[in-house]
């Protein structure tokens, strides 16, 4: 598997592990509290720690970076990309005390991040014929793929949010 999947393996395995000791611990396991366990697991383990990692990358290994993705080392890009990752890092670590809409707001950010490098990696590959790892590989793939599971899981959490928002109001108004 390569490395690059590390971080969502990782957000997911950590995930589960919550959602065991939840289950263990006797608490009620609804799709509400599955989805938002993993999403909340996601936001800080693969966003936040996978985020503050590439800014580390990016950083301090810039040269080796720039190989992997097919450019040229010593590109001022390096800097820029690497404080970039170093926000959405701190955003999703974050989302572990700050909730509700910092979450969207996180999802939001770092899925037009996320999509736009694969844009430029796409654009790349296509005018250069680049398939280097870190421009064709699994960096692509989950350029993709993240945004798409943590706008899913964002949307469907929302959901089932107003859901019992509606439930609530329903259960009082019939009390009154």
């Amino acid at each position: 598997m390569d490395t690059a999947y590390i971080w969502l393996v990782l957000g997911i395995i950590i995930a589960l592990v919550m959602l065991g000791v939840q289950f263990y611990s006797k608490r009620a396991l609804t799709l509400k509290r599955i989805i938002g366990t993993t999403l909340l697991s996601l936001l800080v383990v693969t966003v936040g720690l996978g985020s503050i990692w590439a800014s580390i990358g990016h950083s301090f290994f810039a040269n080796q970076v720039a190989s992997t993705i097919g450019w040229a080392p010593g590109s001022p890009f390096q800097q820029e990309v690497a404080f970039a990752n170093l926000a959405f890092g701190v955003l999703g670590i974050l989302c572990i005390w700050i909730r509700g809409n910092f979450w969207t707001a996180t999802v939001i950010g770092v899925s037009i991040f996320l999509l736009g490098d694969a844009i430029g990696h796409i654009s790349n590959i296509l005018a250069t014929g680049n398939y280097a790892t870190g421009n064709a590989g699994a960096v692509l793939v989950l350029d993709i793929l993240i945004p798409l599971l943590l706008i899913g899981l964002l949307v469907a959490y929302k959901i089932l949010e107003e859901r019992a928002v509606r439930s609530a109001i329903k259960s009082l108004e019939r009390s009154l």
